[in-house]
């Protein structure tokens, strides 16, 4: 087993380090939030106060060591307190999905029994009063914004101001026994409960330790020189674990600021507005990005559509040489700095990165021309590869050592290994505690001595030490004729398009790969505006003759690709479709983090799949959907089926 840390002096949970910042950092900036167009500021000092007294007010609302407080909503510096004055109780808070459904919502409170929620907003308190019957363990729901709940019965629903103003009217009362009690917490007690994704199957409860959030936090932040001058913008659901990771562990420990925003809507202006130095997005994020900016400058005059096009090609070339410290020629570097002040510097302003030190992507593969795109502007964005149970880092790509293929070395203190199968194994401090109330799965996932099965197949480089992921390995499988079959590795480089937002491949035990699409609405949408090409919806885009000739030539130039990987040349595309709704998490086909629901979409779509497979070239479908408001529908469509050219082999026009 890897060495267990211990903490730094008395720093064992995140109320320890809350302490430490006010003492330290006490006049610096630890919150800020936009609200009705201005932003607001706590100081650390003024943070700890206001996290204290709404402890005060939780132990007057009858708080429990050991209780479990749900919170429910989008990202505000009070839902992050509630989390930490929870922990001050010696509660366990359980951050759930804001646009998770009541039904959704309803297993998570079950499962961990929690007795208060608090929730951002009316939609929240709805979403937990609906599941109330069947979820009889919650006495008491707390909420922030108090924009239509005055007519609410408010026996049981209470105003987080007025707990908070409890707790400071009934501090005498309560604060021997809040010290008491934050003195008892443990480096090995519970920080945080966070549910999985339930890619395939029920979200699981993962306990995660303050030993596990702190010594990931620590070793993270020494990997990156991470310090408490930095910024981030908290816009990511609080439900994840990198949330948790980035803008509580990393925040307390290193005392940086965390800015929310205004609203989803209003992110990017906010994130123009904050410019932090410290940054994380998923793939999509950076494709939505591009693809929006390249539909910008499509519309551009023609004397800056070259001048775009010509210093992004240069910094294409140069860009990632001076980020990594390579050489460059003293020509480059001042052609450089010209098309910095030019294109590049705006670009990077706009984007809300002109102050990014160290910016990540994980989750899915992100595309090498997107990648290297962000790089070639002077970002320095790299990838990291992480899991819930691992309290999010497994590896880290060093600066210097950053490339789109891998997703970078071990992070400090984490061991890797890969079994007889392929699938990569990992121990560290950050390694979960347990599943809550599934010991089965927590066997099955993690062994005695500490390693844990993250499900994903890869392979280390001789020489580099780099982390190569393939796939999951439980899609990892064979072809009828023995051949690997790798789905995401094809998925991946389908999604590298704009036009493109999700694909699914089948082709496990079959002759041949097919695939559904998902066209990226944004994107087509626009592509069809250019193209005087009318459209009433999106089903009606999806199945236009030229959208089909356009995502062809997309399939074709990924098969391309994949042939010229002697190992995976199988899993080239010989049929696809194109999809007459998009995948969604109401309609359970992906998860809350975006992840396809693979067998479920096989399952609920088992007509398509069959004509994919028997040499129709259309078949008609009926597809039930949710829609917003919780009501059930119905879509009708014809989709038309596409042959595509592979290399090497003759496409296959029906079933053998």
């Amino acid at each position: 087993m890897p060495n267990q840390s211990s903490p730094a002096a008395d720093l064992v949970s995140v109320p320890a380090l809350l302490a430490r910042n006010a003492r330290e950092f006490g006049a610096r900036p630890a919150y800020r939030e936009k609200e009705y167009g201005i932003w607001q500021c706590w100081t650390w000092s003024e943070t700890a106060d206001e996290i204290r007294s709404l402890a005060l007010g939780l132990l007057a609302l009858g708080v429990n060591r050991g209780d479990y407080v749900a919170v429910i909503g989008r990202n505000r510096p009070a839902l992050y307190w509630s989390m930490v004055a929870a922990q001050m109780c010696g509660a366990i808070p359980v951050p759930l999905y804001q646009d998770a459904v009541a039904e959704e919502m309803a297993y998570v409170l079950e499962h961990c029994g929690a007795r208060f929620a608090v929730c951002g907003d009316q939609e929240q308190v709805d979403k937990v009063i609906e599941v109330q019957e069947t979820v009889p363990a919650i006495e008491h729901i707390l909420y922030l914004d108090p924009r239509g709940m005055r007519k609410y019965d408010h026996s049981r629903l209470h105003a987080l101001s007025d707990v908070t103003a409890e707790g400071r009217a009934a501090h005498e009362r309560f604060e021997k026994e809040l010290d008491a009690r934050i003195a008892a917490i443990g480096y090995d007690d519970t920080c945080v409960m966070l549910y999985t994704s339930g890619t395939t199957g029920r979200p699981k409860g993962v306990v995660l330790s303050n030993r596990n959030i702190i010594e990931s936090s620590k070793a993270s932040s020494a990997f990156d020189h991470l310090r408490a001058t930095d910024e981030v913008l908290a816009y990511l659901p609080m439900a994840w674990v990198g949330d948790f990771i980035f803008s509580v562990g990393q925040a307390y420990w290193n005392g940086f600021c965390v800015n929310c925003p205004e609203s989803p809507a209003t992110m990017h202006d906010n994130l123009h507005e904050i410019a932090p130095t410290y940054f994380f997005a998923p793939p999509r994020y950076f494709e939505e990005r591009l693809t929006l900016l390249m539909i910008r400058m499509e519309d551009a005059g023609r004397f800056k559509h070259w001048l775009f096009h010509k210093c992004l090609n240069f910094a294409k070339r140069v860009g990632p040489d001076l980020l990594d410290g390579k050489p460059v020629s003293a020509w480059d570097r001042l052609r450089y700095r010209l098309a910095e002040i030019v294109i590049i510097g705006p670009l990077r302003s706009r984007a809300g990165m002109s102050r990014v030190r160290v910016g990540y992507t994980a989750g899915e593969a992100i595309g090498p021309e997107i990648f290297e795109f962000y790089r070639s502007l002077g970002i320095n964005l790299k990838q990291l590869y992480g899991q819930t149970e691992a309290s999010v880092f497994i590896t880290q790509q060093p600066d210097n050592e950053v490339r789109a293929d891998t997703v970078g070395v071990p992070s400090p203190g984490v061991e890797i290994r890969i079994g007889d199968s392929g699938e990569v194994y990992y121990r560290s401090p950050g390694t979960f505690v347990e599943y809550y109330r599934n010991p089965e799965s927590t066997a099955s996932t993690k062994d005695a001595e500490g390693w844990v099965a993250t499900g994903d197949a890869g392979f280390i480089e001789e020489g580099t030490g780099h982390l190569r992921i393939i796939d999951r390995a439980k899609d990892v499988g064979k072809m009828a004729d023995g051949r690997l079959f790798a789905p995401k590795y094809v998925e991946n480089k389908l999604k590298f398009y704009p036009n493109i937002l999700e694909a699914v491949v089948f082709g496990s035990g079959r002759d041949r790969c097919c695939a559904f699409i998902n066209i990226d609405l944004s994107a087509v949408g626009s592509w069809a505006e250019r193209n005087n090409i009318a459209y009433a919806s999106y089903q009606e885009l999806a199945q236009h003759p030229k959208v089909y000739e356009m995502v062809q030539a997309h399939v074709e130039e990924v098969n391309r690709s994949i042939a010229e990987d002697e190992m995976l040349s199988g899993c080239q595309v010989h049929r696809f479709l194109i999809l007459h709704k998009e995948l969604d998490a109401d309609d359970g086909e992906m998860t809350r983090t975006r992840k396809v629901r693979r067998a479920v979409i096989a399952d609920k779509f088992s007509d398509l799949v069959t004509a994919l497979y028997d040499g129709s070239d259309e078949i008609y479908t009926e597809t039930e959907v949710t829609y917003e408001d919780g009501r059930k529908g119905s879509i009708k469509a014809t989709l038309k089926i596409r042959d595509v050219a592979v290399v090497g082999e003759t496409p296959r026009m029906a079933a053998e």
